[in-house]
This record gives C-alpha cells, structure tokens and sequence, in this order.
C-alpha cells in the first residue's frame, strides 16, 4: 500500500525491516572492524563537533553517553593530537568549549574517504545485479542517514539547552 503522503513511513514487514537493520549493522560493523588509530568514542566526539560545533565537556559526555570523567580524558588525548582545541565560551569565560580544528576535520574527511572507497572496492566484487540494486537503494540509505543526523541533533540541542 502506497502512503497518502510521500513523507509518511511505508509499511515494510516487521520481519522485512529487521532483516534490512541486521544487513546494515552488519555492513556498518565490519567498516568499523577496519584498522584505525582512534577509538570509535573518540571517531564519534570528533564527529558531533564536525556536526553541533564547540560543546562542553558535559554536553560530550552526555551524547556520547560517557562519564564526564572518561570524556576528559577522552578531551585531553583528543586536543594532544591536535584534533580538537579548547576555548573559551564567550556566554560564560570560566567555561571552556571543546572546538574541532582544521586538523580534526581534515581527519574527518580523509576517513570517510576510506571508508568510501573500502566500500567501493566491496561492491565491486558484486554481481552487476546486485550492484544496480544497492544504486537503486541508494536514496533510501542516504535518508536514514539524514534520519539519523537529524536525531542526533536533536539530542545535541536538548543537551545544550539543559546546560
């Protein structure tokens, strides 16, 4: 059955929707498997501020749903790199914002390359068929992921504002 409204969830199966999940936890586990130099804490802290900009310290160990302790030590390791910089919150001078540098997002962007092209390179082992399916599907993959930014942001509004 077709949605009265383009923006209304389609009725996929139960059964069909957890089939689809476990195939992409699946996909998105083993790309994290790859060799990396940082933890997915630190990979994940250094995506929200690509994404919320400077927060502090609480707010990061509040979305990131580690202790405020763990995320300054996280914090700390993070800004030796030069990943990420600490600096004054101009709304309140004893507080400081952990802000990501140029570093941080070149960083950034220089993984998700990889992980595009190690995707790539998996794809291409597929059948013609199979290939075209996942192009087909391309557009539903990019909406949950906007789905998911999109809470994401939430969470990191609700945090700012409860700080």
């Amino acid at each position: 059955m077709t949605p009265k409204h383009p923006d209304q969830p389609r009725s996929a199966s139960a059964e069909s929707r957890t089939t689809i999940g476990e195939a992409l936890y699946g996909l998105a586990a083993a790309a994290n498997r790859s060799p990396r130099d940082l933890s997915l804490t630190s990979v994940s802290t250094l995506h929200t501020l690509d994404l919320a900009g400077p927060r502090r310290i609480t707010d990061l160990s509040v979305i990131e749903g580690v202790a405020q302790p763990s995320m300054t030590v996280l914090v700390s390791k993070l800004e030796r790199l030069g990943l990420i910089e600490r600096r004054a919150d101009p709304a309140d001078k004893r507080v400081a914002l952990v802000a990501l540098t140029a570093s941080g997002s070149d960083y950034l962007q220089a993984r998700r390359r990889a992980a595009a092209d190690w995707f790539a390179r998996l794809i291409d082992k597929l059948p013609v068929h199979e290939a075209e399916a996942l192009v087909a599907a391309t557009t539903a993959i990019e909406h949950l992921y906007e789905l998911e930014e999109q809470q994401r942001d939430r969470t990191t509004r609700s945090t700012a504002r409860a700080s």
